[in-house]
């Protein structure tokens, strides 16, 4: 079959189209045959081999999420069965061989149905993206009906999913991009406001649009730029989650105290068993109810791979970025 292989870490030249050993389910696993896998910042720093969280032994095919059809089931498995559209959820514990493959062979417990009105892409969008942003505004934060939620960098792939979420939950949601494209894909996911990227110049704005309180939510993607900014723009008793930092930053904590706010941060390998169940669960109802419609920013096929992670690297492009596997 045909897979993206790494048998060095480093860059995105390490990622080779070519063909691999089949895979075969055996006993306890259920074997996939993909037609979409999405890509994430997590697989850029895997394939590094310095990612704290995952460090994989080479040779190695990269990627934790991705959709497509049951090809086959092993003795014991119950929850899929030949035929099931699915998408695939795997963590960095457990089996999975990879998903930007034509086949991947994986623990039953990271493979779920897929609603027929979800298509491959918007499937393979899931995973990573969307139980990150779950875990984010209702494991972390625990948003509420009616709290205004600011998202920063809602043009990304987890951010267009978190708007699309607290909306569900009843939140206003403000949204941040700073490109036109990036944009209209916010307001696509239903913000109520969308707004440039907040700095220190711009807090009152966001101030006015929340009666003068502040977010009760803010779900941060850049902490070591946005933190102390976020805590002057906080609602009091408000909550910051973050989600992605890329270096440190000196804050006054005296800003935590006037606000007695919480600063919170998640990381979706850290979710306990039981907490990353609900999300699945959580995240599969609203895709059944409608609530939940991945964006797809970027498609490219599965030869471009080192272009895909490029892209994720510089910070290109806006909404979901996928790989489409003929």
């Amino acid at each position: 079959m045909k897979a993206i292989q790494v048998t060095q870490f480093g860059g995105p030249e390490q990622l080779v189209y070519t063909e691999v050993e089949d895979v075969v389910a055996g006993k306890g696993e259920v074997c996939v045959r993909l037609y979409a896998a999405g890509v994430n910042p997590s697989d850029t720093y895997t394939l590094t081999g310095t990612y704290a969280f995952s460090i994989p032994q080479l040779p190695y095919t990269p990627g934790l999420d991705g959709a497509g059809i049951v090809e086959a089931v092993g003795e014991g498995v119950t929850n899929v069965q030949v035929g099931d559209r699915v998408f695939v959820a795997s963590l960095t514990r457990g089996k999975s061989t990879g998903t930007l493959a034509e086949k991947i062979v994986c623990d039953p417990s990271f493979v779920h149905p897929l609603p027929e009105q979800v298509s491959f892409e918007q499937g393979a969008a899931l995973g990573v993206p969307a139980l990150t942003a779950y875990r984010a505004l209702f494991q972390r934060a625990r948003i509420k009906p009616g709290q205004w939620v600011l998202i920063h960098g809602a043009s990304g792939g987890v951010g267009l999913q978190a708007v699309q979420m607290a909306k569900s939950h009843g939140a206003k949601v403000i949204g941040t991009a700073s490109k036109p494209e990036g944009k209209s894909l916010v307001e696509q996911a239903g913000a109520d406001v969308v707004i440039d990227h907040v700095t220190e110049s711009t807090i009152e704005e966001v101030l006015a649009l929340t009666d003068g309180n502040g977010p009760d939510v803010i779900i941060e993607f850049l902490a070591n730029v946005n933190l102390e900014t976020d805590l002057k723009m906080v609602a009091r008793f408000g909550t910051i989650v973050v989600i992605g930092n890329r270096g440190s930053i000196e804050i006054n904590p005296r800003l935590a105290m006037q606000k007695e706010c919480d600063i919170l941060a998640t990381a979706l390998w850290n979710a306990p068993k039981d907490e990353y169940e609900q999300s699945i669960h959580g995240v599969i109802g609203m895709l059944e109810s409608g609530a939940l419609r991945p964006i797809i920013g970027t498609s490219l096929p599965l030869q471009h791979a080192s272009d895909a992670f490029e892209q994720l690297a510089k910070g290109v492009g806006n909404g979901k970025l996928v790989l489409t596997i003929d």
